[in-house]
């Protein structure tokens, strides 16, 4: 898997409308899948956000590690951003996502009490990748369903104006990935993660690549929670979780492929256990 591409024509389209639309607010809210902050985070929304206040939301803290998350936390916060490690369809979970748009937009709010303007609105762009949790973000922090949801990366379209009584206006934003990924792994933790869609990817060797980065980061993980025994082959490993999973296919074939899509969708739900796919101090 060494070249990883997904650029629908809408996600130019949809560049072109964000850059736009950031003339009108005041703070990016920028979700990033805390399993992959790193990979999860467009390039081209750091870019084209500069000299905009910035809040990053870690979504799917529960399905990290919970060490690893702490350390991204940090590693954020040192860039001067704020931070908040969230599992979006958690109301307790945004709770302090007031006082930190309070203090990321600290100086704009000032400079509007000095202008007389004490009650203006805090205008926030919800930004992101596909499939990271922006409407759900959204619909948990409005207290209503506001947006359309889905687990398919780029089920958001249009442009879609939230506003709220405590004082924020939050504008939703499609899903857009960069047009190409300098390095390959980042397309791969976005696959492993499901950012883009199966479908045009092969599923084996993705998810060879997955036990290979488990092996390599939470050894004996997939031994542990399929209760059998370790090898450092990944293709044996596939062939005993299938064996372990009865996965069984026409003429009473053992079926590897259904180990595969068993071991990508137990991962991505977090069953496998909480894991962290790339950490602060790899970064560097």
């Amino acid at each position: 898997m060494n070249d990883i591409q997904w650029y629908p024509g809408h996600m130019t389209k949809a560049k072109r409308q964000m850059q736009e639309d950031l003339k009108l607010v005041d703070l990016i809210i920028e979700l990033a899948d805390a399993r992959i902050p790193g990979a999860s985070r467009n390039p081209d929304i750091r870019q084209l956000g500069q000299g905009k206040a910035r809040l990053i939301v870690l979504n799917k803290a529960d399905l990290a590690d919970e060490s690893v998350n702490r350390a991204w936390l940090s590693a954020f916060q040192s860039e001067g951003y704020s931070v908040l490690l969230a599992d979006s369809r958690k109301r307790s979970d945004l709770n302090k996502i007031n006082a930190l748009i309070q203090e990321a937009c600290r100086e704009r709010i000032e400079r509007n009490r000095r202008r007389g303007f004490k009650n203006k609105p805090i205008r926030a762009m919800v930004a992101g990748i596909p499939n990271v949790g922006k409407s759900t973000f959204i619909n948990t922090v409005a207290g209503r369903a506001s947006t359309k949801t889905g687990n398919q990366p780029g089920v958001t379209k249009g442009k879609q104006w939230i506003h709220l009584k405590n004082g924020l206006d939050l504008l939703d934003t499609p899903g857009i990935l960069w047009p190409k990924f300098e390095d390959p792994k980042v397309g791969e933790l976005l696959a492993m993660t499901g950012s883009i869609r199966q479908d045009i990817l092969n599923r084996d060797d993705l998810a060879v690549s997955l036990i290979r980065l488990l092996g390599n980061m939470y050894p004996g993980v997939l031994a542990e929670f399929y209760q059998i025994d370790d090898t450092d082959d990944p293709a044996e490993l596939l062939t005993r979780i299938a064996k372990a999973r009865n996965c069984i296919a026409k003429g009473n074939e053992l079926s590897v492929e259904k180990a595969v899509q068993i071991l990508l969708e137990e991962f991505r739900n977090g069953k496998i256990g909480r894991i962290s796919l790339e950490r602060p101090d790899a970064q560097e």
